[in-house]
């Protein structure tokens, strides 16, 4: 009988490659629209399988750093409607990512789950020079086409990546990395690597930026804006006189994960990264799912057939068996980057806040672009492409700035008393009255504020004259 030594060993091998045929299984089917998904979701599921095997190592070796495993089937016959006759499935470093998955409290079995029950969903999301995005079905994790380069630079820093996430206790704004992977259909390689989602799997964003700290050629493109949910850059964020209005705990605690996971970048020269920024409007949300409701209540009752029951085996009976949350609210071990906007915000707002696209090593080409621009923009534009060093302080401190100093209390000393910011009377006119009328007051310090009651409600702002 093969001991877990064993295993591991052959998991570790360079050399040797597992062959399999398939006559007829019984298993459970991939299907995917596009054969790659399929094998993803086939490999990730074999993959975990094996794992599952083998004993967790009280320490990882150098050598797990530079292992994988890897696993070719040919002319097998099941699922061949879905899947292609000849692939090959390679996972990098297994172990490695197998403890960092643990390290980020996800568990493999859900890892599993999320891959592979169902196809993962495209997304119109662009990464850069282009690169593919799908999610998982459930929204949970992220699946990123990348380059071999992007590979080479993943080996080169993923055992320092390691140790700092466990110096940090996983506690960081940088992308978790759980799995990476090629996948050879046809003859042509592709490379993958999964992360977890900056956003939510339950609260939609309504409005995302991709905030570098530089203001050259830092726009969202005409193209970009015809996008569903485009994403939106430095100079929109500016112009659109966004903030992040959050408590000065929350900020406090951001701000010293962002220094922490910047200074670690500038170490391993990594630069080009950004901070990408989703915010889930409550109020809006909790508008769309009255109007929602309104909708299935007039469709059920022009139907003749009854409610469909959802499965007891189905997900969203299983992965969302704890209490139900209300509008706004997430549990925090698993929308990890999620913070609430604070009780005084001109909105109620959830915001979605981590570090994207670190694999930007500051190289002789680098060098190049960086004198490039100087040129063309001078040497006090604050262009993308600068050392690492500079490029974190920047950013740092351009993310600073975006994050304005809580009130103490209130809004502002000037309103009424009995007043309340607009997050908090639009709450209370939701459960009296869904009419909205809004109050045009000549004074631009409350353009913030209005009332949302009808007439027969007495207003709670009395300034305004309703």
């Amino acid at each position: 009988m093969a001991t877990a030594g064993s295993i591991a060993a052959s998991i570790a091998s360079k050399t040797k490659t597992k062959k399999k045929h398939f006559v007829a299984q019984k298993v459970k089917l991939f299907r995917a629209s596009d054969p790659l998904l399929s094998v993803l979701m086939w490999g990730v599921n074999h993959s975990i399988n094996e794992l599952s095997h083998i004993q967790i190592p009280i320490m990882l070796m150098p050598d797990d750093f530079k292992a994988y495993s890897k696993i070719k089937v040919d002319n097998h016959l099941f699922n061949k409607e879905n899947m292609p006759s000849h692939f090959k499935f390679k996972e990098y470093c297994p172990l490695v990512f197998r403890n960092l998955r643990e390290r980020f409290s996800i568990d493999d079995q859900d890892f599993q789950n999320s891959l592979t029950r169902s196809a993962p969903i495209p997304s119109d999301a662009q990464g850069r020079s282009g690169a593919r995005f799908h999610t998982s079905y459930d929204k949970r994790y992220v699946i990123k086409i990348i380059t071999s380069e992007d590979v080479a630079e993943m080996h080169n820093i993923l055992k320092k990546y390691h140790q700092f996430i466990v110096e940090c206790h996983g506690n960081t704004l940088l992308p978790q990395f759980l799995g990476m992977y090629r996948l050879t259909v046809d003859g042509d390689e592709t490379y993958m690597i999964v992360t977890r989602n900056v956003f939510s799997h339950r609260l939609s964003v309504y409005k995302k930026y991709d905030l570098k700290g530089s203001t050259v050629a830092r726009e969202a493109s005409d193209k970009e804006k015809t996008k569903e949910l485009p994403t939106y850059k430095d100079n929109d964020f500016i112009n659109d006189g966004q903030k992040i209005y959050i408590d000065e705990d929350n900020k406090k605690m951001f701000l010293d994960k962002l220094k922490k996971d910047v200074e670690f970048l500038a170490q391993l020269k990594l630069m080009d990264y950004s901070l990408l920024v989703g915010i889930h409007d409550v109020e809006r949300a909790e508008q769309e799912e009255v109007e929602s409701e309104d909708n299935e209540g007039e469709e059920e009752g022009e139907s003749d057939g009854g409610a469909v029951g959802t499965p007891p085996d189905s997900p969203s009976n299983t992965l969302d068996s704890t209490r139900p949350l209300g509008p706004g609210e997430f549990d925090p071990t698993i929308d990890v980057y999620a913070i609430k906007s604070h009780d005084n915000s001109p909105r109620k707002e959830v915001y979605f806040m981590a570090v994207i696209d670190i694999l930007t090593h500051y190289d002789a080409k680098k060098k190049a672009a960086h004198a490039a621009k100087t040129v063309k923009h001078g040497a006090g534009a604050e262009i993308s492409t600068v050392n690492p060093e500079q490029y974190s302080k920047r950013f740092y401190e351009f993310i600073a700035t975006i994050l304005p100093p809580a009130p103490g209390r209130g809004v502002g000393s000037a309103l009424p008393t009995g007043s309340r910011p607009l997050s908090s009377v639009r709450s209370s006119a939701y459960s009296l009255a869904r009419a909205e009328r809004i109050c045009a007051h000549p004074s631009r310090s409350y353009s913030r504020f209005c009332c949302i009651f009808p007439p027969s409600v007495l207003c709670p702002l009395p300034l305004f004259n309703c």
